[in-house]
């Protein structure tokens, strides 16, 4: 299974490199994982409302062209549907079984996603009713995925 991570932005802090980094490379026995940073839009302070959704377009357009035609595409989206980590293994595990060996997760700016992209997705997935940073969202969404092809395998998480 060859799971993408799209992301606009680049992850600034260190500490949360290195924890990609590592479920990077715990994933890599499991799936082909690959992980796409999209520019994020330079926007100046005090944007207004309709240049935020300009910005959103924008965003929205550069990921789009980045996903493969026959994907499967998870979009975080505050709004989605909450799944617990047996959910999200479930989710994978029939999506393969169904011959979609393609899923692309895609994570917003801190402008969120575009409608055209939203509309795109096969499902909407909520990490969690709370905020986070979307660079701390590529961090959890990586540890949730090693979560559940962990579990679809049978194998102990914990060491």
């Amino acid at each position: 299974m060859q799971i993408r991570v799209l992301a606009v932005g680049k992850t600034k802090e260190r500490y949360l490199a290195d924890g990609i980094a590592e479920y990077e490379k715990r994933l890599r026995p499991y799936v082909k994982l690959l992980i796409t940073v999209i520019a994020d839009e330079k926007r100046p302070a005090g944007i207004s409302a309709t240049g935020e959704e300009q910005v959103r377009e924008r965003e929205g357009e550069r990921i789009i062209a980045a996903i493969p035609p026959d994907a499967v595409v998870v979009a975080l989206d505050v709004q989605g549907w909450l799944l617990s980590s047996e959910d999200l293994a479930c989710r994978l595990h029939d999506w393969e079984v169904a011959g979609k060996n393609s899923i692309v997760f895609v994570i917003g700016g801190d402008l969120g996603l575009s409608g055209a992209l939203l509309s795109r997705a096969d499902l909407r997935l909520s990490i969690s009713p709370m905020t986070f940073t979307y660079q701390m969202v590529r961090l959890i969404l990586l540890e949730q995925i090693y979560r559940a092809v962990k579990i679809n395998r049978g194998e102990p998480y914990h060491k």
